[in-house]
């Protein structure tokens, strides 16, 4: 009797089909599609790196310290990304800085304190200035922000010209056409992204979590503050980053906004310029010689590791919050 107990109690173990031709099939789907990514970016690098090496050779000067960008003088190529990268960085930084505190606030608005029937209507209306064209910011930028963000502007100078960060820049503060101007510009931008993928994370938060922390007398701030906000940090910074990557790259707004300086910057938000994506395309009806051509592309390829580089390490770190 035992004996029949025992071994009708056993685990009946299921013959398991190995590798029926729509498994292998859908497999090789996968692993082409996944490949192709990975294949296109190693194309774009490889193609920027050769068009570009040619005018790196000819480049008399510094490409990493030079703040002048040459490309048809008597003396040949001499062009360099220091400006470049000061312009890019700062706007980019300023604009994370300003887009990410509010995107969160207004998704933990939209997820933990708004009823349904606003929730959702505020949420359409936020996603929908993603939908909005670059021009149009860049536009709204220079003629309406600008002059609103003038005294905002002349205050920091004046009280804050000490620190660098807000000293007085290479071009005028009354034109608007600033990193702070460009800046605030590209939070606006990039808010519908970092709120639209933080919303979605938050709304992921278990519910048996939140119970649990209702149960032991948490408010509903102290809610989002021990449940919602960890349980979601990896997918702001995912959320951060992909705003950071959508700054760095804009170009039509930047291009409009920025005025040219008659001289290198110094690290101010009150300082012009170009960034590398609107210094590419304020030059795109030159491209016609190999080596001035070049000279862009290798502004192009710096940008393209910057990109790179900031992606990868923001992976990083959500990688390492996820596991911490």
């Amino acid at each position: 009797m035992a004996d029949n107990t025992s071994e009708s109690s056993a685990p009946v173990s299921l013959p398991r089909k190995h590798g029926s031709g729509g498994e292998r099939i859908f497999r090789a789907l996968a692993l082409s599609a996944g490949s192709t990514v990975v294949v296109a970016i190693a194309l774009i690098a490889v193609f920027l790196l050769i068009r570009a090496v040619p005018s790196l050779q000819a480049n008399t000067a510094n490409f990493f310290t030079t703040a002048t960008f040459s490309t048809g003088g008597a003396d040949g190529l001499a062009f360099g990304i220091r400006d470049l990268l000061v312009v890019t960085v700062l706007t980019s930084l300023l604009a994370l800085v300003v887009a990410v505190p509010i995107s969160i606030s207004i998704a933990i608005f939209l997820t933990r304190y708004a009823p349904r029937q606003l929730s959702r209507p505020c949420g359409i209306v936020i996603d929908l200035l993603a939908a909005v064209p670059s021009i149009i910011f860049g536009l709204w930028g220079i003629f309406v922000l600008a002059p609103m963000l003038y005294p905002v502007t002349r205050f920091l100078n004046h009280h804050l010209g000490w620190l660098f960060l807000f000293a007085k820049g290479n071009v005028s503060l009354a034109g608007g056409g600033t990193i702070f101007t460009a800046g605030i510009v590209l939070a606006v931008m990039i808010l519908p992204i970092i709120t639209s993928v933080s919303r979605e994370v938050f709304r992921q938060t278990p519910t048996a979590h939140i119970e649990a922390a209702q149960a032991l007398g948490a408010t509903r701030w102290e809610v989002v503050r021990i449940v919602v906000l960890p349980y979601g940090r990896s997918g702001v910074i995912a959320a951060s980053m992909l705003g950071l990557g959508r700054a760095l790259g804009e170009t039509i707004a930047m291009l409009i906004i920025l005025r040219a300086a008659p001289r290198p910057g110094n690290w101010s938000l009150f300082d012009g310029g170009y960034t590398f994506a609107s210094k590419i395309a304020s030059a795109a009806s030159e491209f016609s010689a190999p080596l001035p051509t070049g000279a862009y592309i290798a502004a192009g390829f710096a940008l393209f590791v910057l990109t790179f580089v900031v992606n990868a390490a923001a992976r990083a770190v959500a990688g390492g919050k996820v596991n911490g």
